[in-house]
């Protein structure tokens, strides 16, 4: 029987854990003067941390850490390890090149806590799991916002409290969860790491017809993040506004966390595959409109703006679920893992295209360079989405 306290406790450990993931983009204009003579901030800070996630779950699946040790203790420890490393950025004076590296190592060890979090509740829940990841997903899209709201409320604070406040808060998540919350009864253990696992996944047409679905709305989702306060920025010098970036890069970025719990809900009803598609038009529709920013009321831009924060982030969870169903149980960690590892390098590659293309793009038309993500996603998806029996 599960625990009344699972979800929530779980939920908040999976936010509190994943706020160091921005933590930095939070305080980039603060941080940024530092470092003066230092070309593409925000991109090089951005993929460091992405890059050190890639290693991190290519190193977890392959060592099917999660699979055969407690997923629990794997996601306390790992968390505990990022607030660490996290610190470093206010302890220590840093050049710019260990920055770098810092930001690597967080991301590397948050490789134990986002696919680790979703395969705890795949051991807890073998039914309503797409529900149970619409909670989860969200409280990793609250946890990215939410360096913005300190932010926010720290205008007249140094930087350092931003940093400080999330290690405290990614730290007291940890500590719950190993006080709280036991593997699950759907565990399997599993034996030494056997790469024909992850290989054989991949065989699964399910598996990897969502696998590439998700790989595309990562192509989007995580770059759209990384860009919102600079997309607030660029509309209020067009428009000769006054939007409060933090402010509104944080309801921006948190609105993913209604999307994420309303396609958790309804997930049975619809089934996770029709939601994931309507999340990725929605998103893409919103790539295609964002020609127009320049030029529309500030209402229009902060309503669409809106749309693409929720649809943008909706998708997650259940293309999670799906991949979840369609794989081997005993190596359902790695097999998880492993699809974010790959996800998680083309939000890379996307980053550091938009980066490359900003110099020579107006930035009318630079956004649409993300709609090749939910397009790709929704050629990948339609025909089992719609086409075949099987698109719980």
């Amino acid at each position: 029987m599960k625990p009344r306290y699972l979800l929530p406790v779980v939920i908040f450990a999976q936010f509190a854990g994943t706020s160091l993931w921005f933590a930095l983009n939070a305080v980039l204009k603060d941080l940024q003067v530092l470092y003066p003579n230092t070309s593409n901030f925000l991109g090089n800070m951005t993929s460091a941390v992405q890059f050190g996630f890639v290693v991190g779950t290519a190193i977890y699946s392959i060592f099917t850490l999660s699979d055969r040790f407690s997923p629990v203790k794997v996601f306390v420890i790992s968390t505990l390890i990022a607030a660490v490393f996290n610190l470093l950025i206010v302890w220590i004076k840093l050049d710019f090149k260990t920055l770098l590296i810092i930001r690597f190592l967080v991301g590397f060890f948050l490789a134990g806590v986002y696919p680790v979090g979703m395969k705890i509740m795949a051991d807890w829940y073998e039914k309503g799991l797409g529900r149970a990841l619409g909670y989860l997903v969200g409280a990793l899209v609250l946890g990215t916002s939410f360096p913005h709201f300190i932010a926010y409320f720290s205008l007249k604070i140094h930087w350092e409290s931003v940093i400080i406040a999330t290690s405290i808060i990614a730290s007291s998540g940890a500590l719950m969860m190993f006080l709280l919350i036991k593997d699950g009864p759907f565990r399997k253990k599993a034996g030494k790491f056997n790469p024909k696992s992850i290989v054989t996944s991949f065989k699964n047409p399910s598996f990897r017809t969502f696998s590439f679905g998700y790989f595309g709305h990562m192509f989007e989702v995580y770059t759209f993040w990384a860009y919102v306060p600079i997309m607030i920025q660029q509309y209020n010098q067009h428009a000769n506004f006054h939007f409060n970036t933090s402010l509104w890069s944080f309801l921006i970025i948190a609105s993913g966390l209604i999307a994420c719990v309303l396609t958790g809900e309804f997930s049975a009803k619809f089934g996770s595959a029709k939601l994931a598609f309507l999340c990725l038009s929605l998103s893409l529709i919103c790539c295609l409109l964002s020609i127009s920013f320049s030029q529309v009321n500030p209402f229009i831009f902060i309503t669409i703006m809106l749309i693409w924060g929720m649809s943008v982030a909706g998708d997650s969870p259940q293309f999670s679920t799906l991949i979840s169903q369609n794989t081997n149980p005993e190596y359902r960690a790695s097999s998880i893992t492993i699809v974010n590892c790959i996800g998680f390098a083309v939000t890379i590659i996307s980053l550091q295209i938009l980066q490359f293309a900003s110099q020579y793009i107006p930035s009318n038309y630079i956004y649409l360079i993300l709609s090749f993500g939910p397009a790709i996603g929704l050629i990948s998806t339609f025909n089992r989405t719609f086409l075949a029996k099987n698109n719980a």
